[in-house]
């Protein structure tokens, strides 16, 4: 029972200390002392060295003898409540740069041609690219586009734009609303081979189907993000 008290109290802490590290209370520096630490969360310093080593398994921190505990990398904190790229969301964190692997049209799945209100069978752009933050592996995204609004970014610049960008000069009109779902799935092994991540890593999976303003959806995406540089933030408000 005590080890059970323990290992609850560890996880409580690891949480807030998780919470603190992605704000950048600490920056890319030291967290404070083992002592420190146990009298702020009031916790004996065998349950903080518990909860800074789950911390260390999800490679958010490295603990190295005589220098203590230091963030380990940075997480990006990715918005929810505005619909926007990936470039606009995390500009204020450097430069992100896609490297296109594969575009070329396809009959659309059935499921695709659902979601995307177009004929069975009928031809839509697929697109698939990898997308770095700074130089490292942050997501592999899966899209498909409606054949009139993806058919002319085959001449865009794609390496250093988003598509959402694209989509309003190509349509002429703004993006409107968007429909998301996200879960935590394990990388396969060509996505962990892409992002660079272990097999079997925990990925933070989005699907999202994007409308243009008059309502149209035009773009349905499939985004693996790695889960140990994105943490996902939104603000709700309960009517």
């Amino acid at each position: 029972m005590e080890t059970r008290r323990r290992a609850d109290r560890a996880r409580q802490a690891a949480d807030l200390l998780r919470g603190q590290i992605v704000g950048g209370q600490f920056g890319r520096g030291r967290l404070p002392r083992e002592a420190v630490l146990a009298r702020e969360y009031r916790i004996s310093r065998n349950t903080v060295r518990a909860a800074l080593d789950l911390l260390r398994e999800e490679g958010l921190v490295e603990r190295c003898p005589g220098v203590g505990t230091t963030v380990a990398a940075e997480k990006y904190p990715h918005g929810l409540h505005r619909l926007l790229g990936l470039a606009e969301t995390l500009h204020e964190h450097g430069q992100v740069v896609n490297l296109v692997r594969t575009m070329t049209l396809i009959e659309a799945p059935a499921a695709v041609a659902a979601r995307l209100r177009v004929p069975a069978g009928e031809q839509v752009v697929y697109l698939e690219r990898l997308r770095r933050l700074n130089g490292v592996p942050l997501s592999l995204d899966l899209t498909y586009l409606v054949r009139e609004a993806g058919e002319p970014l085959f001449d865009a610049d794609l390496a250093h734009n988003d598509i959402f960008v694209l989509l309003e000069a190509v349509t002429g009109q703004p993006l409107g609303t968007a429909e998301l779902s996200l879960e935590a799935v394990n990388a396969d092994a060509h996505t962990a081979a892409a992002l660079e991540a272990p097999r079997g890593a925990a990925l933070l999976m989005v699907e999202r189907l994007t409308h243009l303003s008059d309502g149209r959806p035009v773009d349905l995406e499939f985004i693996r993000f790695r889960g140990d540089r994105l943490t996902m933030r939104g603000h709700l408000n309960r009517e």
